[in-house]
């Protein structure tokens, strides 16, 4: 196997820093064992200039056999399996084996190291880089220069992938399925290109020739951090690149997409990948449910019932959920998406009732999504019980052709977590571009918060709220969103409302009205119209 990297440069910037990229100097010829074969970096060519800088990878076929699994005698101990085990082309394609041999040679370029010339790595720089023979399968997925394409021009490349014959001599036999290859940039990081022949050889040649393991999901999505999770064919790479092995390719889509969403949002993964809330409901006094706090007088039972346990109380939780299901009923939808669905608690109780016939489950967080799947048992449900609930990721603030069409879209406590500037892309991603007929919003009262005895004033119900609001706040924001998009609204008290400082959480519930957007109206209990 035989890859080169070639740079420019000038007498004030030579080219040979690229020997302080690699850690490996241009005036020596060294060798390398890796768990392949023999790896060889040398310079054919070293001046200020040009420089290359060429890995020659030495595969010995007879000694992978005789430390790999089976010895030859893998499926079934089939002749033709146990001989191509010796007669294949791993000593001279550019494959996953050559992939390893990058990360054991140039793991410090890889990471972009230089402790001698810290400044290097972080520059961008041409580079020409040079596989002669590289195999290129389609496996009904495409191959060939085509796929080159497909996987190095949306990182910025310039490519030139030519087909190689099965015989110059014979071109009537056709080519074969190796790709002549060289990529071109004017301006990228050498670690980025490192990191990024480290995933797409292998994915080029759609199968690693050592098991693949979990861990190889950290693998990928380390190398493919900044880059990976913007990529177009993002699907493809993680499929082949992991061998086709469904459960570890889903796990790195989710985890790709969580990525994806944290970048667009200039968030950190963590910051968003934070809807499971090991608390059980009835301890917490935020999002997730809380317990009502309520002035109780002395009791005037007699002796007689004294020892009778009183009756539960619904926690807030249940209550919200209570009067969501209410609200949904009074707009008569059949087909709900509960945006930021956390870990499924309201599609439990849609789910249970069977007017509810589509159900949409959609949230940022891949591990809340985890935990709604396990906790509706979606894999145990009936199939035709089941096809009415579909979990998916996304982010509520932008526009997401998957929530078009639905009679009711649910915001449960959602608005609180986003900061204030990216509310309305929420509000235009969900009410402008979605347009459910109605949508259901539900917030806490801040007013409220002095009524609970464990909450420090001043504190937020929950450390990721980022405002809670008044009535009269959240009401001036129901009636501008029903203006701003054609919709009427109807607010509503959820829990035990308090005389001075009213209920605990504060729920609107919006209807598409006839009205063009702009002129909406906002409607209260008591039947008051606001403009």
């Amino acid at each position: 196997m035989f890859m080169s990297i070639s740079t420019t440069g000038s007498a004030e910037s030579p080219a040979t820093d690229l020997g302080f990229l690699l850690h490996k100097h241009p005036g020596k010829v060294q060798r390398f064992t890796t768990s392949h074969g023999e790896a060889h970096v040398f310079y054919p060519v070293a001046g200020d200039e040009a420089c290359t800088a060429a890995l020659l990878l030495d595969i010995d076929p007879i000694a992978l056999v005789r430390k790999g699994r089976g010895n030859g005698k893998g499926r079934g101990g089939s002749p033709d399996f146990a001989l191509s085990q010796y007669v294949n082309d791993r000593p001279y394609a550019a494959s996953s084996l050559l992939a390893v041999a990058l990360r054991t040679v140039f793991r410090s370029a890889m990471k972009g190291d230089c402790a001698l010339r810290p400044e290097l790595p972080g520059q961008l720089r041409p580079l020409r880089i040079e596989l002669p023979a590289v195999p290129a399968n389609g496996a009904g997925e495409g191959g060939g220069p085509a796929m080159v394409a497909r996987l190095f021009e949306p990182l910025g490349w310039r490519v030139e992938a030519s087909a190689i014959p099965l015989d110059e001599d014979f071109p009537e036999w056709g080519e074969s399925r190796y790709v002549r290859v060289a990529l071109a940039s004017d301006a990228v990081r050498l670690a980025d290109a490192l990191q990024q022949l480290y995933v797409l050889l292998p994915v080029l040649d759609g199968a690693k020739h050592y098991w693949v393991a979990p861990d190889e999901v950290d693998k990928l999505l380390a190398a493919g951090e900044g880059w990976l999770a913007a990529h177009p064919e993002r699907a493809l790479i993680a499929r082949r690149y992991l061998s086709r092995r469904w459960s570890l390719t889903r796990a790195a889509m989710e985890r790709l997409e969580l990525a994806r969403l944290a970048e667009a949002d200039d968030r950190e993964v963590e910051e968003i990948d934070n809807a499971v809330d090991d608390r059980p409901e009835d301890e917490d006094t935020g999002t997730t449910g809380s317990t009502t706090t309520t002035t109780t007088t002395e009791s005037t039972e007699t002796a007689d019932t004294a020892d009778t346990p009183a009756p539960r109380q619904p926690s807030l939780a249940e209550q919200r959920r209570t009067a969501i299901l209410a609200a949904l009923h009074d707009s008569g939808a059949a087909r709900v998406a509960d945006l930021g669905c956390g870990q499924g608690e309201l599609i439990g109780e849609l789910m249970k009732d069977a007017r509810f016939t589509e159900i949409l489950g959609v949230d940022v967080s891949a591990r809340a999504l985890q935990a709604a799947n396990r906790k509706l048992r979606l894999a145990r449900l009936p199939e035709r019980q089941a096809a009415r609930v579909t979990l998916a990721q996304g982010a509520l603030t932008y526009t997401d052709a998957r929530l078009k069409g639905y009679d009711a879209a649910v915001l449960c406590e959602v608005i609180e977590h986003l900061d204030l500037p990216r509310l309305p892309a929420l509000e235009y991603a969900v009410f402008g571009a979605a347009r459910p007929r109605a949508v259901v919003v539900t917030t806490p009262n801040v007013e409220y918060n002095v009524r609970w005895e464990s909450l420090p004033a001043g504190r937020a119900r929950h450390a990721d709220h980022r405002f809670e609001w008044s009535r009269a706040e959240f009401e001036a924001w129901a009636g501008k969103v029903a203006t701003a998009y054609g919709y009427t609204v109807e607010l509503r008290p959820v829990g035990p409302e308090d005389p001075e400082v009213g209920p605990p959480t504060q729920l609107a519930l919006f209807r598409a009205g006839t009205s063009t957007p702009g002129t909406g109206t906002t409607t209260t209990p008591e039947g008051g119209e606001t403009r």
